[in-house]
């Protein structure tokens, strides 16, 4: 059975919803209400240009950091939204202060908030996965506060606690210390990143000292942060002194090797073994070191492939450092000639051939030595000295190497290979006889299976 749809129940509805709008809409409250809203957007409207151009001036002045440059001009884009949001805000006060009514203009100042965080964390945040999560929780405290939900939410979030002794905790309260611990972080990494850039300028200070300034500044602040964040739920600190023997226990045996890497990091740069740009060669791996970490030292080698070497490694194993102490270091090249060649004149070619490498030093000059008479061959060593070795080894030693085969060709000079005579001594005698040719070759091998010796009897 088909049901029809009563046109006096949708007049009556329609009646309804005009008295609702006559009630809370076309009301002078509303009307006032509005016309602030639309003001402060047209002068958001107008100050917003300028503010731009302000920003940007200041983001393109020679004395302004470059890291920090990009995210200043992203703040530039979101001008009028800031501008808006401020005046709004500034309404809402003035609303309250007066005590006239403010509930558009609130709703307003929830939406434009929402917004401005959701493209704040576009701008700043990389991870797309934290992004997503500020924009969800952005627009439902929005929501909720346009529907009149949010005050009875708050209050459930509170009421949902745990308590122990002294210390409470409740939904809202680890809710308010995750935010608080997210922007104090945020603003703690900007801050540590501005300090290692005022510290990679400073010529007083060595590499390693600088890190190490650096590291020790970034573990501060965010011991700060937690501790404020801590503070913000009402946590008194004193209480957790009671845990700090379980904590340092379960510290001790479940991150022995995080703390011994730590610990280790903070030794490599006191005692300056290593530091960036050094060249170091560990366990087969050879190359120049990166940048040093907490946990674990980057070396890049001439692969291209970034090696993370642990800190306790470069502490308890063996390390060769090119660069230590002095980049000067020694290559030795092998070199073998014949016999039958000038052997003079062949460690005197070795010599000009480094000489012509523009790695090679002239002081210390190249040698070359005589060093042993194998079977084979003539052995010479030849030395160089370069002060580079950043730039790579094998390099110079191709270049050294294809001079000597150059010039040892123009000259004369042989390179030896191997040889073996082989002298071949029968246990029995052979006896070879001619064969006519009235023979054939059946008869033959007739008379040489009868011969199981191999021994050839005249027919």
């Amino acid at each position: 059975m088909v049901k029809y749809i009563d046109p006096a129940k949708i007049e009556r509805l329609g009646l309804e919803a005009w008295d609702w709008v006559l009630a809370h809409v076309l009301v002078w409250p509303t009307a006032v209400q509005a016309a602030i809203v639309i003001v402060a957007f047209l002068v958001a409207r107008l100050l917003a240009p300028k503010l731009v151009a302000l920003i940007t001036r200041t983001a393109d002045h020679p004395k302004f950091p470059n890291w920090l440059a990009p995210k200043v001009r992203s703040c530039a884009s979101l001008s009028f939204a800031f501008v808006w949001l401020a005046l709004q805000w500034f309404s809402v006060f003035a609303a309250i202060e007066a005590e006239w009514p403010s509930r558009l203009i609130e709703s307003v100042v929830s939406l434009l908030t929402a917004w401005v965080v959701i493209r704040f964390a576009s701008s700043f945040v990389r991870d797309a996965g934290w992004s997503r999560t500020l924009a969800v929780f952005a627009w439902s405290v929005a929501a909720l506060n346009l529907v009149g939900l949010l005050g009875p939410t708050v209050h459930t979030l509170e009421s949902m606690a745990l308590s122990m002794g002294d210390i409470r905790l409740s939904v809202l309260g680890l809710i308010k210390a995750g935010i608080v611990l997210m922007l104090l972080l945020w603003v703690a990494g900007i801050m540590s990143r501005l300090i290692e850039h005022r510290l990679d300028a400073s010529q007083t200070l060595s590499p390693s000292a600088r890190v190490l300034v650096s590291k020790l500044i970034r573990v501060l602040l965010i011991v700060i942060t937690i501790i404020a964040a801590l503070e913000s739920i009402g946590i008194d600190l004193t209480a957790l002194t009671v845990f700090g023997g379980a904590i340092g226990l379960g510290i001790g045996f479940g991150l022995q090797k995080v703390i011994s890497n730590l610990m280790s990091g903070v030794i490599l740069l006191m005692d300056k073994s290593v530091k960036p740009g050094d060249v170091i060669a560990i366990d087969g791996t050879f190359g120049w070191i990166n940048r040093l970490s907490a946990r674990y030292v980057s070396v890049i080698t001439r692969d291209g492939i970034e090696h993370l070497i642990p800190n306790e490694d470069l502490i308890s194993q063996r390390v060769e450092n090119w660069s230590y102490s002095d980049s000067l270091i020694r290559l030795k090249l092998p070199i073998g000639v014949a016999y039958e060649s000038d052997v003079p004149l062949a460690m005197t070619l070795a010599v000009d051939a480094a000489k012509n490498v523009k790695r090679a030093l002239d002081n210390p000059a190249p040698v070359c030595r005589l060093m042993n008479f194998s079977d084979d061959a003539v052995e010479l060593e030849l030395r160089v000295w370069i002060c580079d070795p950043q730039k790579g080894v094998a390099n110079v030693q191709s270049e050294i190497l294809l001079n000597i085969w150059n010039l040892y060709h123009e000259n004369g000079v042989e390179f030896p290979f191997s040889q073996r005579d082989l002298h071949i001594k029968p246990s029995v005698p052979l006896r070879v006889e001619m064969v006519s040719k009235g023979t054939s070759d059946s008869d033959a091998f007739d008379d040489l299976s009868d011969n199981p010796k191999g021994d050839l009897k005249d027919s």
